[in-house]
């Protein structure tokens, strides 16, 4: 197969914005690579380099982005490693543009979160769910985000039926704050040791 673009050689670029799916930091590159589509006879795919983490980034000629940012926000002092790997997991599910996965990733997570907490295994969904309120890991006003969990991870689980993106970042969004009450701020308020 013959391909229908040839790479150029490192140079500088247009400047271009964007979040970088490596190191998720937001950033405006002008290094990079630009291929020369031969039958238009201009450049219209680019690869940029990011300046935080020297990776390289691909732009087609749609602007779509490989690969794309992860969503949401990492989350600090989980002490359970199984948490925060599934945590990392949906969010990195949203820069490939696997929402379903996402969302599933989502459900299971607060299974792991209320296993971390204390509760038994084995056991089913609502168990955990209600396991995390009854032991208000969960803050008030919140359980109406934990049932949108359920019922997204519900949907995605038992129906045939494909999440969005819009579905996938509401839930890590709402992840990301359970997690940071429950792990993050109480690090973060613990009296330090004296040295």
């Amino acid at each position: 197969m013959t391909s229908t673009h040839a790479w150029t050689e490192i140079k500088l670029l247009p400047s271009k914005s964007y979040v970088c799916g490596y190191c998720g930091n937001p950033l405006a590159s002008e290094k990079g690579w630009s291929a020369l589509e031969h039958a238009l006879g201009k450049h219209n795919w680019f690869i940029y380099v990011c300046h935080y983490c020297d990776r390289p980034t691909f732009f087609d000629n749609a602007g779509h982005q490989t690969p794309g940012a992860i969503f949401g926000n990492p989350v600090k002092d989980i002490p359970d490693q199984l948490v925060s790997e599934l945590y990392d997991e949906a969010r990195r599910a949203t820069s490939v543009n696997s929402y379903t996965a996402a969302v599933l990733s989502c459900r299971k997570l607060l299974m792991h979160v209320a296993v971390s907490k204390g509760a038994k295994h084995g056991e089913d969904f609502l168990y955990y769910v209600q396991y995390l309120a009854d032991h208000h890991f969960i803050p008030p006003d919140a359980k109406g985000w934990v049932d949108q969990i359920r019922t997204k991870g519900n949907e995605a689980n038992h129906q045939i039926k494909i999440m969005t993106k819009e579905d996938a970042e509401e839930l890590i969004s709402f992840v990301e704050m359970l997690l940071k009450v429950i792990y993050e701020f109480p690090a973060r308020v613990k009296p330090k040791s004296p040295t």
